[in-house]
Parts: structure tokens; C-alpha cells; sequence
């Protein structure tokens, strides 16, 4: 079977498996004597079943500057550590290791020489026909390829919070328009009109002969104008209405009961408790 890298195959792995983290980067501890070998550089899977296989290690100062391929078999997840370890690798092993270059580099015959430093002497690899390789099963090595529930397992401690949020929803609408209403307004206008006054009086030489042209058609004109009143309407401006938003703001207050679990730890036998640091 041919492996891939773990981002061709799952390229979102980050938040698919591994909760948002990132397995690269996390450092690699021998079991038991807890020494640094180095951190994981890539993870391979097979590419039909998307099972991890191995652990792409470089052992930084460990063994200087060598990348080598750690079966999912042969390591422990510390979760709260943040940190692998390798179970039962020596620095030996490392030195025989072959080095891990390229993917397409690695055929039968290198996992071949990768199981064979890691392969227990008690139990001896199972032969695979040169024509049957390329159907060869990892199932059939659980030592080397099985991930245990006692190695791997996790266990996540839920609480519960309170999320607040806001959300708009429309609670009226005013609506601003116009309409016309009819009044009866007065108007009073001062108006003049002439009339003519006629007088008639005795003159103080009346009686006096004096010489008189006495004609016909003699007349005095006078012309006589009256004002009257000119009433129109016309529009004005009385006022202006402007029309904007104002928000108010204030602070609602929920109370809710919230769980949280808490662990419990239960030990049967004489055994030691410690403290684990708590990941921040």
C-alpha cells in the first residue's frame, strides 16, 4: 500500500482530527527515560484507508540532523503534555533507522528496514512473497501500526457558558407624510372711494352788474376713483420637519445555571497520584 502525507489526504486535519491543533511540532520524548529525541515533523497515512502509519520524526541534537519513521504502534499521546513518546525507541534504533528523505523514496523494501529495527525479536515479521508486496496488510502488525485506546485515548472535561449575543428584529415603523386641511381665514382691507360734493353759496357781489357771456355747454369735469379690494392666495413656507434616528442604549442583564465537569480520578492499588499541569 502507498502513503501519503496527512494534508493530501486530509487537508483540513487540523480541525477534522485534531480539534483546531496541529500534531506538527509537537515534541518527541523516549518512554521511560524521558529524553528529548526531537518533534514531529509529518504524519503518514494510507492513502485508501486514511489510517495514520507513521510519525515523521527529526531527532534534532538527538542523533543530529536525521528524520526517521516512528510507527503510530510504537508511540503514546500525552495530551495535557502536549507531547509524543516513543515507546521502547533507543538511541540505537535511531542510528540504525533509515533516513526518511521523500515519500516516493519509500517503497516495501524501506518500511521493510524500518520494521526490522523496530520489530520485537521475540516475534518475528511475517514473510511477504516478493510478488504479494505490494498487498501487504499493516493490519497484521498491531504492534507496529495498531493505535490502542490505553496509548491514545483522550478524555475531554466539558463546562458550560454563557454566549451572548444581539440580534435586530423590528419592533414598529413610523411612517412621516402630509395632508391638506382646509380653514376660513379673514382678511380685512381699508378701501377708499371718492364722491363728489356739490355746494352751492351766495357770492359777496352778488347784486353787482358786471358783463356776462352767457353761453351754453359750459361744464367743470372731475373724475371720482373708488379703491377695491385685491384678494389671492399664495404659499409659504411655515416650517421644516427633518426626520433621523436616535439610538438608546442600555445593558440587559440573564442569569443562568451553568455545569462544568470536573475529574475524577479513582486509584486502585498502591500507586502514586501527581498533579498534571493544566494547558493554558
Amino acid at each position: 500500500m502507498a502513503l501519503a502525507k496527512i494534508e493530501n489526504f486530509y487537508p483540513n486535519y487540523r480541525d477534522e482530527l485534531f480539534d483546531g491543533e496541529d500534531v506538527k511540532g509537537l515534541d518527541v520524548y523516549a518512554d521511560g527515560s524521558d529524553d528529548k529525541i526531537g518533534t514531529i515533523k509529518d504524519v503518514l497515512v494510507d492513502d485508501q484507508s486514511g489510517r495514520f502509519r507513521y510519525f515523521v520524526v527529526d531527532t534534532g541534537f538527538w542523533v543530529f540532523g536525521k528524520k526517521v519513521l516512528l510507527p503510530v504502534g510504537r508511540s503514546r499521546i500525552d495530551a495535557n503534555a502536549e507531547r509524543i513518546y516513543a515507546v521502547g525507541l533507543t538511541k540505537e534504533q535511531v542510528e540504525q533507522l533509515p533516513e526518511f528523505d521523500e515519500l516516493e523514496k519509500v517503497d516495501y523494501d524501506y518500511e521493510d528496514r524500518v520494521r526490522g529495527v523496530y520489530h520485537p525479536q521475540a516475534t518475528p515479521e511475517p514473510k511477504v512473497a516478493t510478488n504479494q508486496r505490494h498487498t501487504y496488510d499493516y493490519e497484521q502488525q498491531p504492534n507496529l501500526y495498531g493505535i490502542n485506546d490505553t496509548d491514545h485515548q483522550k478524555l475531554r472535561l466539558y463546562e458550560e457558558r454563557l454566549v451572548a449575543n444581539k440580534m435586530r428584529h423590528k419592533v414598529g415603523e413610523v411612517a412621516i407624510g402630509k395632508h391638506v386641511e382646509n380653514q376660513t381665514a379673514k382678511v380685512s382691507v381699508p378701501v377708499e372711494k371718492e364722491r363728489v360734493i356739490v355746494e352751492r353759496s351766495t357770492p359777496t357781489n352778488a347784486g353787482t352788474a358786471t358783463n356776462a357771456n352767457f353761453g351754453e355747454g359750459e361744464m367743470a369735469r372731475m373724475e371720482v376713483y373708488e379703491e377695491v379690494p385685491e384678494i389671492r392666495k399664495e404659499a409659504f413656507v411655515r416650517e421644516e420637519v427633518s426626520v433621523r434616528k436616535e439610538v438608546d442604549r442600555e445593558s440587559v442583564s440573564a442569569e443562568e445555571t451553568l455545569r462544568r465537569e470536573e475529574l475524577d480520578v479513582k486509584n486502585q492499588g498502591n500507586l502514586k497520584e501527581e498533579k498534571t499541569r493544566r494547558k493554558q
